[in-house]
């Protein structure tokens, strides 16, 4: 059995989730790793962003998403509304507050010391419920998906623009 590790890096957006087509990206590594039988594993490397297949939908909102990019945030919102205050969530609290703060890299997680970029309760609960990884089957060296399938990877954290990690894990012969 051999084992090959790849990965995607991805930059996202501020202001709404943002969800990203990583399917070529994967099929590319599986290509790459010389696995013929097998199956693939995509994951993602954060606690707020979360890996799904769904159909890839033609039709885009005025913002880019698609339609059932848009209709899963639209329902994950009325499970999970945006965190806007104090009050939404108990997440985060004044430890977690007084930890980040600690922390040498604190200033690209509270720019100006401002506790609302922490406001993102919401995101690790939507990304709880959508979950941080798929596994997909590899046959003939190929990824196989049906039909429209696409794999997406999804950012739900809204705070700032960053740079992500999907780690991809080729398994077989």
């Amino acid at each position: 059995m051999t084992v090959y590790k790849g990965q995607i890096t991805v930059d996202t957006l501020a202001g709404k989730p943002t969800y990203i087509d990583v399917t070529k990206g994967v099929a590319d590594i599986v290509a790459e790793s010389g696995i013929k039988e097998g199956i693939v594993t995509v994951i993602s490397a954060h606690t707020t962003c979360a890996v799904f297949s769904e159909e890839y939908d033609h039709d885009t909102t005025p913002t880019g998403d698609t339609f059932l990019q848009a209709d899963l945030s639209d329902g994950l919102n009325k499970i999970f509304p945006e965190q806007k205050d104090w009050s939404t969530y108990r997440y985060p609290g004044l430890d977690h507050f007084e930890e980040v703060e600690s922390w040498p890299s604190a200033a690209s997680y509270l720019p100006g010391g401002d506790r609302t970029m922490l406001w993102n309760g919401d995101a690790h609960l939507r990304s709880t419920i959508v979950g941080g990884n798929q596994t997909f089957e590899v046959e003939d060296g190929k990824l196989q998906m049906n039909g429209l399938a696409s794999i997406f990877f999804v950012d739900y954290d809204r705070t700032r623009e960053r740079t992500r990690k999907v780690r991809v894990i080729v398994v077989g012969e």
